[in-house]
């Protein structure tokens, strides 16, 4: 896997940016909701964010109903000002220190987690759940409706022993889905991410 030369995640948020758009998000249990349609549409024409509610596979940007966020990619948009979030009932303005602090609740592993999201979308991939598939996430080069997502990546911590009988397991289901299987693992002393990617073959 590696760094994207396409247009990135972030040159496309700094054009939004430039515009001065800042969608509102309202905070709902471990979601975050984009009521604004037109809103919605801008998230996910930006980079594929979120998920328009009722429509799994959506063929088209352009979308006539609220849009879901989880809690990883409503940090990572939050942090670059795309996004402001609120909470009723008196809409109280949610920080991204807040929303961690519910995520690290939501999530085993957070800030770990969130670390690779984040560097995964730096280097300009799409990022999906990846729980269909048995991991972390699913990895998109261009983006869903577009291209299926060519890897599958679990987060682990560096010093979290992984069985022969995972890796195998694991490896069977990304043969099964024609994906790669990727281990990554932050430093957050480092800041990095080590990505180990395993490849198979018939012996």
């Amino acid at each position: 896997m590696q760094p994207r030369s396409s247009p990135s995640a972030p040159s496309k948020i700094g054009l939004l940016m430039s515009k001065k758009k800042i969608v509102t998000a309202e905070l709902v249990a471990n979601r975050l909701i984009v009521w604004n349609p037109k809103e919605g549409s801008e998230l996910y024409r930006l980079g594929f964010y979120g998920k328009p509610i009722g429509i799994p596979k959506p063929k088209t940007p352009e979308f006539d109903t609220p849009l879901t966020l989880d809690l990883i990619e409503g940090l990572y948009l939050l942090e670059k000002g795309v996004i402001k979030i609120v909470e009723k009932p008196k809409r109280r303005k949610i920080t991204a220190k807040t929303l961690i602090k519910r995520a690290e609740k939501a999530y085993e592993d957070f800030s770990l987690k969130y670390m690779v999201y984040k560097d995964l979308r730096e280097h300009g991939y799409v990022i999906q759940p990846g729980i269909k598939f048995g991991c972390d996430f699913a990895v998109y080069e261009h983006g869903p409706g577009i291209d299926h997502a060519p890897y599958m990546v679990q987060v682990r911590r560096g010093d979290e022993l992984v069985t022969a009988t995972e890796i195998v397991r694991a490896g069977r289901l990304a043969t099964t889905v024609k994906k790669r299987f990727i281990v990554a693992v932050p430093n957050e002393k480092t800041n990095e991410v080590r990505y180990l990617m395993f490849k198979w073959w018939r012996a």
